[in-house]
Order: structure tokens, then sequence, then C-alpha cells
């Protein structure tokens, strides 16, 4: 499987990946991601160059972004202040699942962070999703706190603000990767 950049004609396929993994939280009894993502906003992410498809052929099996830049609200001016990269929209196609690209998405993450500068891997999950929590945690991640307060990005009160890192550390994630080399983050040392 290929790593890749995502390019600006993947919104609609990003945004219909959004909507089944949507519906398959629902059949879970999750309200996560029930409220539609802009596809403006997307499509911002992917011209910044911080959204990535994962490909099987000429299939997404998953995507995943990783940014540099941390959701206002969250984390606390000294965590901002250490060399840092944060995981959102980690999905996995249905038809992919189980087979650990979650994971492996999630090492290709930290060890493009590591190769960043960054010395933490950081995301937010769904507050009240405590199997996504359960799996993060798997995946070893620490739980830091959980944050209530806000608003969230699409609108509306913030719902996605359990908060965990780990460190950033070099991985054998298996896939081609096809990005470019990550740039080194600017307080890394």
């Amino acid at each position: 499987m290929i790593i890749a950049p995502a390019e600006p004609h993947d919104v609609a396929s990003l945004l219909a990946f959004r909507e089944e993994a949507a519906a398959w939280l629902r059949g879970l009894g999750s309200d996560q991601w029930s409220r539609p993502y802009p596809a403006d906003k997307l499509l911002d992410t992917i011209e910044a160059g911080t959204v990535f498809m994962l490909r099987d052929g000429h299939t997404t099996a998953g995507t995943i972004t990783l940014t540099p830049d941390a959701e206002d609200g969250l984390w606390t001016h000294e965590e901002l202040n250490e060399p840092s990269m944060f995981v959102n929209k980690l999905t996995v196609a249905r038809e992919y699942a189980g087979q650990n690209l979650g994971g492996r998405l999630l090492d290709w993450a930290g060890d493009r962070a590591h190769r960043a500068g960054a010395r933490w891997l950081r995301l937010d999950a769904w507050t009240t999703n405590e199997g996504l929590q359960r799996y993060y945690l798997a995946q070893g991640f620490k739980h830091v706190r959980t944050v209530r307060e806000g608003t969230a990005v699409n609108g509306g009160p913030r719902v996605s603000g359990w908060l965990a890192q780990r460190a950033a550390r070099l991985a054998d994630h298996g896939f081609t990767d096809r990005t470019p080399k990550p740039a080194r983050l600017p307080f890394a040392a």
C-alpha cells in the first residue's frame, strides 16, 4: 500500500469516507462525526499538505491528517511549547477493517513527526467514544485530560476533547511512503 498526500480532487472521496465511518459509528451507538464536516475546511487542509491517503491500487484504504497546528483551546501553553504534531480524522475503510491499518497509520504519523523533530504525537478523540479511547490507549497513547469547554471546528459545542499523546518515534509501518520529506518543526532541536 502507498501513502501519499491528498489532492484537491480527493475532497468528495474524503467526505464520503467520513459518511461511511459516521454510519458505522451510529450502528455502534455513537454520535461521532454526526455533524457534516465543511468541504472548504477539508480542502484547506489538503492544500496545506496535511492530509494523507493510504491507497491500495485505485482504492482508498485509509486517511490521516497530520499537522503541526493544534486545535484552539485543547492544549496548554506549556504543552504547545513542546515540539508536537497532531493526528486528526484517522479513518480506515470498512472493507479494510481488522488489518491494523489504523495502528500502522499511527506508526507512520509518529515516524513522520519524529523526522520533523517532534517529541510528541498528540490527538484529541471523541469525548463519549470510550471504545475509540481504549483503541488509542492500546496503541500506546496516554490520556492527558478531557476538555469539554469550547466550540468544535465544524460548529456547535466541543465534542472531541479526550486528549492523548505518545512519544514520536521511528517506526517500520510497512507502507510505501510517497510523501515529501517533512519540514522541521520551528522549535525542534
